[in-house]
């Protein structure tokens, strides 16, 4: 199949299997696609997943972005050939012992999840979680720094370093904080009664500091009664007003998956990618229904910005020179700390 050339489009798909099926190709070659999220049932292998990235590549031109949710702990794609990440709570409890090692092991993190990556042909996790940990929450429980938004601050930071050491830019999520609510966004509605004042003091911090570094920012399937009726991805308010507005936050807004039941609020698929991007998204995620997926190439017919290509061409990863003998080092002495931090956390 030829390789398609056309900008890169508004709308986040991904693949069932090891390697593309025909009509993959087809619809990844849709002008409303930009890039591909992988899970783990995309990875058998380091050899691969750097084939199957290849394929995706020569789809189109410009390639399609290639993202990932590879945080580290119980949210970790690829493994077997990959170095085991900490749970991101155990860089925060390591805070409260020793916060200049819980720092650099954020960086170490940080690098080790770019290098390994980039090196597979991904360009983009979604990572950091700059949710915070107030012990409740089943969506983000140990996804989460610490409950302290300056801790947060401090190790994401230090995480973003890393990310970038390793060529790789970095998305904040869940805005404007998902860690306050027991509810699980994938399965429930979550509704945080918090008024805006509070969220801002506590939730928001994070986002307030970070939002210069973020190349991307996800927001949350979560309703604030108080602040808006909608949820947070479905929001002018919070995306238009407080994100963009307040915050100055440039980057790119994607949404979180639209096939999640918090999202099935605003309606049918095209419903919802259309309130998403009506509200400040410029990304639609679409997850693990293919017939969806269609659905939505068949019959949505937005108005594409067109710095949309070249924004989301700006994410693309920058593989570090393979030469430079320091930066393998680095890794290398990264893989053995946080392959051994990892062995001990499990036998604790």
């Amino acid at each position: 199949m030829p390789t398609r050339h056309s900008p890169l489009g508004p709308v986040m798909l991904d693949v069932a299997g090891l390697s593309l099926t025909d009509a993959e190709r087809t619809r990844l070659a849709h002008p409303l696609v930009g890039g591909v999220i992988l899970f783990a049932r995309n990875f058998e292998s380091c050899a691969q997943l750097a084939a199957l990235t290849a394929e995706i590549r020569a789809v189109r031109t410009p390639a399609l972005l290639i993202t990932v949710d590879q945080e580290g702990g119980r949210v970790q794609r690829f493994r077997h050939g990959f170095c085991a990440l900490p749970a991101m709570r155990t860089l925060g409890a390591m805070w409260d012992r020793d916060p200049e090692t819980a720092r650099a092991l954020a960086r170490q993190t940080g690098l080790v999840l770019a290098t390994e990556l980039v090196a597979h042909g991904v360009d983009l996790s979604y990572t950091p979680v700059l949710d915070l940990d107030y012990g409740v929450s089943r969506a983000i429980g140990d996804r989460a720094f610490h409950r302290d938004p300056a801790v947060t601050v401090a190790l994401a930071g230090a995480l973003i370093d890393g990310l970038a050491d390793g060529g790789m830019q970095c998305v904040g999520k869940h805005f404007p904080g998902h860690g306050f609510v027991e509810a699980d966004s994938h399965v429930d509605m979550p509704r945080d009664s918090r008024d805006f004042d509070a969220i801002w003091a506590e939730d928001i911090a994070p986002f307030r500091a970070l939002v210069p570094r973020l190349g991307g920012v996800m927001p949350a399937h979560v309703i604030y009664d108080k602040v808006a009726p909608e949820p947070a991805g479905f929001s002018p308010f919070w995306l238009g007003d407080v994100l963009r507005a307040r915050l100055g936050f440039g980057g790119v807004v994607f949404s979180d998956d639209l096939t999640m039941e918090a999202a099935t609020a605003a309606g049918d698929i095209v419903a919802r990618a259309q309130a998403a991007v009506a509200a400040g998204c410029d990304m639609v995620l679409v997850c693990n229904r293919p017939d969806l997926a269609e659905a939505l190439l068949a019959r949505w017919q937005p108005a594409i910005p067109a710095t949309l290509s070249a924004r989301l061409a700006g994410l693309r990863a920058v593989a570090p020179d393979a030469t430079d003998v320091a930066a393998r080092k680095a890794y290398a002495a990264g893989c053995k700390t946080l392959a051994a931090l990892a062995d001990s956390t499990r036998q604790a």
